[in-house]
């Protein structure tokens, strides 16, 4: 399974929301069109596209509520067991948690939002967020972003 250990900083790559992962796998149009090369790009260039555990626990529970179809869910849970997975599981864990104290919540104030976002914080520099593009830090760093779900429809 794809899977970060706890306490690892990411590498560069993409951060993915609940929906727009589930969207990229179904190759579903009410992803856009900026996610979805986004995505595409991180695939061809063969770098990672991190799932924090939140969407998964998310996808879980929207199955179960019948808000997503139950092959959504199969999806992605095959794109997370594949052997040297694209698709990589960012755990929930103690620097996660507490980079959610970083993210302010009259920024960001849907809970799973603030968990992806500071799942991102793992990586050497500041995530691009709700649209805002950040190409690294004067180091040189690699910057992991946020790929949200953008409905196009």
């Amino acid at each position: 399974m794809g899977q970060l250990s706890a306490g690892r900083r990411l590498k560069a790559g993409l951060v993915v929301d609940t929906h727009a992962v589930l969207w990229y796998l179904a190759d579903d149009p009410a992803l856009s069109v900026r996610a979805a090369a986004a995505l595409d790009a991180i695939t061809i260039a063969g770098g990672p596209i991190y799932v924090p555990a939140i969407c998964l626990v998310e996808a879980i529970y929207l199955a179960e509520k019948g808000r997503i179809p139950g092959m959504a869910l199969e999806r992605l849970l095959f794109a997370l067991e594949e052997p040297n997975a694209r698709f990589v599981l960012a755990p929930l864990d103690w620097i996660v948690a507490m980079a959610v104290r970083g993210i302010a919540r009259a920024d960001v104030p849907d809970l799973p939002d603030r968990v992806i976002a500071a799942t991102a914080r793992r990586a050497p520099a500041a995530a691009r967020h709700q649209g805002r593009t950040n190409s690294g830090d004067e180091s040189g760093n690699p910057v992991v972003k946020v790929v949200r779900c953008c409905v196009t429809r």
